[in-house]
């Protein structure tokens, strides 16, 4: 049912003062994501974002009205996103704080029919709860089974379907028998706007430990270049002195008639 003008204007008014409010966004896929799940996720949020969902339609002619009294401004990045099942969670929150939020509110799913599988699931093993009377059930789908007492027993956990394919019927049927619901649902986070610049939410998982190690493997780095082409920097300074002072030890352990203080202890040892 399409929007009322009134309703239209109320939205335009909304979008047009999260444009100019906030200087965060997160943009996310919503996809099987129900009315419940997203009114939780909102309330969940209250005070330190705010999601935003929209015809797309709608979402891109806010966005082009904004841009024509802004000029230039960064925000127009967001335009070509708007497209698809798409939403946005506007903040100005710490970016890490709002994303295990959204990440947080997620439901079981069960497995449909036709849905495209969006992690493989494996069949655990053990009793099923099935009647002997069920066994060709799963003959069908080629599931190594046992009766142990009174019950089909899975002998072998079974790869049943593989991620990025869809679900089958017979799939989708077992895991209903079995009561097991494979997938979750929720918020999905394809990018991250902040301040202008645009890039992926993996970057908001770069903490201090990543950003150490990161600077610990550039450093090894340098120091053994400068220790190859025999040029000293800070970096390969310590390795140098350790190099020289173990030449000047061998040297010394082949001394009979001179030695120094550090290298005594080696020379006791022999």
């Amino acid at each position: 049912m399409p929007l009322s003008k009134e309703k239209k204007d109320l939205y335009f008014k909304r979008m047009e003062v999260l444009l100019g409010a906030y200087t965060k966004v997160f943009i996310v896929k919503v996809d099987n994501v129900g009315s419940q799940q997203l009114q939780l996720t909102r309330r969940q949020m209250r005070g330190t974002a705010e999601i935003l969902m929209g015809k797309n339609t709608l979402m891109r002619k806010v966005f082009r009205q904004f841009l024509e009294q802004n000029p230039g401004h960064p925000l127009g990045a967001l335009l070509p996103r708007c497209v698809g099942n798409v939403g946005f969670v506007f903040t100005n929150a710490e970016l890490t704080v709002v994303r295990d939020m959204i990440l947080a509110n997620r439901v079981p799913a069960p497995a449909r029919v036709g849905a495209v599988a969006p992690k493989d699931v494996v069949v655990p093993s053990g009793p099923t709860g099935c009647d002997p009377g069920q066994t060709s059930f799963f003959q069908v789908l080629q599931i190594p089974t046992k009766i142990v007492k009174g019950q089909i027993e899975i002998t072998n956990e079974v790869h049943l379907i593989k991620e990025g394919t869809k679900v089958g019927s017979s799939e989708a049927a077992l895991l209903k028998k079995l009561n097991i619901k494979p997938f979750s649902y929720g918020l999905i986070i394809s990018e991250v706007y902040d301040n202008g610049s645009m890039f992926g939410v993996e970057v908001l998982y770069i903490d201090d430990n990543v950003m150490m190690a990161k600077f610990a493997e550039a450093l090894k780095t340098v120091a053994a270049i400068s220790l190859q082409v025999g040029y000293p920097t800070q970096a390969s300074m310590p390795h140098s002195i350790g190099n020289a002072f173990r030449t000047c030890v061998a040297i010394t352990l082949g001394l009979d008639n001179y030695c120094f203080e550090e290298a005594q202890k080696y020379k006791d040892l022999l």
